[in-house]
């Protein structure tokens, strides 16, 4: 639904951690919602009792195998012992023909992996898709363009914007939880594969970095390898321009697998074409960030949610200002709400403890079991969109009283009324990894999170940090009906922690004796 349908956006803001409440993870968009992410905990703590299974059962056999190997051991030590003993001789016969063979063969071990096996699979509909490794690695590339974020940093555990020589902390987690090669790898290739060099080259480096640091301890986890790295990042070097880098990596990849031929090739090939142009040798690659298409103002949006900038301080606009409101209602005589006014033109209000912890609470609770996958439109249909990262569900007032106590804390305040069809039922919205809303028109979210999640607004030039329990109110449109242009904001990307917002949108059908048209034409 446009702006023109619209009179006015309310914003609830709910300030909450991520949950403890159990459940299987919906397979597929898990990446796009906390709390689906927080859910996928529960098959791993699974998985973690069937491995912990696992290993019991071959510490066993291994205690076993041990055992038997000692035994034998013991026997070829004694130089001393007589194989003419009958006894020595039929018990080396039998080992060679018999304990030897069931040894090499026992079924324990493929018992005890079949069953992790068994188990695993049991787990694996309710375990996040690929779908969703993507779209966090995506994530993570997003948040490495809006707060500019540095990729070796953030291998360490690290939140630093690098600007030149400046570097800035942006977030000091608690714990530092560092990446691996094979980690770094992945977010690397999903980048490689989508052609995006820009990003592919820093986390594929980092990745042949941390690679070469550990060469030679195999892990059962990883999926790349020092020459899966190498292999990437020479074919992305070269992709980008940089045929000097990209030989020197294949050169380094044929150390360690000097027999594969379509690398070799590729030497070749390099060699030749810096032959022919010798100045290549020391070009270096100037890649450009791909360009977002439906992003225009994309420097000003991600420098709005970097600074939270151009928001005057109170002192210096004195037409911004902060007080008790009750807007006349006798609904908030007894409890006026904390006003503070952000912007004038346009008209943005922050209402601080609008919601209580408890009622934040019911309202997430509510939502959850019905988040989906939130959607745009496009034409007649409604299509999620990777510039929209986030789960929503729909609250009808019937649910629970307490969204009726809501709805006429909401009418009291704006003076509006807030019934459908006049206005649509709250619409509840939970943040995924690196979760935003790109500049658009017709709503803007808030949350209480460690770092990030700010809105903008773009052509107005301002930013609203988050605030926990509080609303935020502007008008989408003029007095006249006519969309109001200065209203285009975002929800900047989360950077750490757990978004939950709640939108309420009421119609310009149905108010117009409660917000009657201005003589004025710039109304």
């Amino acid at each position: 639904m446009g702006p023109a349908a619209r009179l006015a956006a309310l914003l609830a803001l709910l300030a909450l951690r991520a949950g403890d409440r159990a459940g299987a993870a919906a397979r597929g968009d898990t990446f796009s919602a906390l709390t689906s992410v927080a859910r996928a905990l529960a098959p791993e703590r699974r998985l973690l009792g069937l491995l912990r299974r696992y290993l019991r059962g071959e510490e066993a056999r291994l205690r076993d195998l041990t055992r038997f190997y000692d035994k034998v051991l013991s026997l070829h030590e004694d130089s001393a012992t007589p194989v003419s003993n009958p006894l020595l001789a039929f018990t080396l016969i039998k080992r060679l023909q018999s304990d030897w063979r069931n040894v090499v063969h026992s079924l324990e071990a493929s018992e005890n992996i079949r069953a992790l096996k068994d188990g695993y699979e049991k787990e694996e509909q309710d375990l996040p898709a690929f779908e969703d490794l993507e779209g966090a690695a995506r994530a993570l590339m997003r948040l490495q363009d809006v707060y500019m974020l540095n990729v070796k940093g953030l291998a360490r555990g690290v939140f630093q914007r690098v600007t030149g020589s400046a570097v800035t902390d942006l977030y000091s987690p608690r714990r530092l939880f560092s990446l691996t090669a094979d980690d770094c790898f992945q977010v690397g290739k999903v980048a490689y594969d989508m052609g995006d060099y820009y990003h592919a080259i820093p986390w594929l480096e980092e990745a042949v970095s941390l690679f070469r640091g550990s060469y030679g301890e195999w892990k059962t986890e990883d999926e790349g390898s020092l020459e899966d790295a190498l292999d990437h990042l020479a074919f992305a070097y070269f992709q980008a321009g940089n045929v000097s880098c990209a030989l020197s990596l294949s050169r380094e990849f044929l150390l360690y697998s000097p027999d594969n031929k379509r690398m070799a090739r590729n030497v070749l090939k390099y060699e030749k074409l810096l032959a022919e142009s010798p100045n290549q040798v020391v070009a270096e690659a100037v890649i450009q960030r791909p360009n977002v298409p439906h992003l225009q103002t994309r420097d000003t949006y991600e420098g709005l949610c970097q600074t939270l900038g151009s928001q005057p301080t109170h002192y210096q606009i004195p037409s911004l200002y902060c007080s008790y409101e009750t807007n006349s209602s006798p609904f908030l005589l007894l409890q006026p709400v904390r006003k503070e006014v952000i912007h004038l033109e346009p008209y943005v209000v922050l209402y601080h403890d609008f919601v209580s912890d408890s009622e934040a609470q019911k309202i997430r609770g509510l939502a959850e079991p019905w988040l989906q996958r939130s959607v745009v439109a496009s034409g007649e249909k409604q299509l999620p969109v990777e510039y929209r990262i986030s789960k929503s569900a729909w609250l009808k007032d019937t649910v629970d009283p307490m969204l009726v106590t809501l709805d006429h804390r909401i009418a009291a305040l704006t003076g509006l009324d807030v019934q459908p069809p006049y206005a649509e039922y709250l619409q509840v919205v939970n943040y995924g990894i690196g979760g935003h809303y790109e500049p658009h028109f017709d709503h803007a979210t808030l949350s209480s999170v460690e770092a990030g999640g700010a809105t903008a607004f773009i052509y107005a030039n301002f930013s609203v940090p988050v605030v926990k329990n509080a609303a935020l109110f502007w008008w989408n449109l003029h007095r006249s009906g006519e969309g109001d242009s200065d209203t285009l904001h975002a929800g900047c990307p989360v950077l750490v922690g757990d978004k939950w917002v709640a939108n309420k949108w009421i119609h310009e059908y149905g108010q117009e004796f409660r917000r009657p048209c201005s003589s004025s034409p710039e109304d």
